[in-house]
């Protein structure tokens, strides 16, 4: 894979199809020993329903715990 004048590279098709990678897609570009690792960023809104169905009952705090507090 060429590296161009601009320092641009083309992912090819199939790992961009793999990866579902979109134009204008953000990656983060890290370097790991001696390559190059890029690895799409995606939005919060991919986020949404990760936890469906996850308890987010809190427990009270004790008001006693905090009644010794200066």
């Amino acid at each position: 894979m060429p590296l161009s004048p601009k320092f641009h590279v083309v992912i090819p098709r199939d790992i961009r199809r793999a990866l579902a990678l979109v134009p204008g897609q953000r990656l983060l570009a890290r370097l790991v020993g001696d390559r190059i690792e890029l690895v799409p960023i995606q939005p919060m809104s991919a986020m949404r329903g990760l936890f469906a169905g996850i308890d987010t009952a809190v427990p009270a705090d004790d008001p006693e715990r905090h009644a010794s507090a200066p």
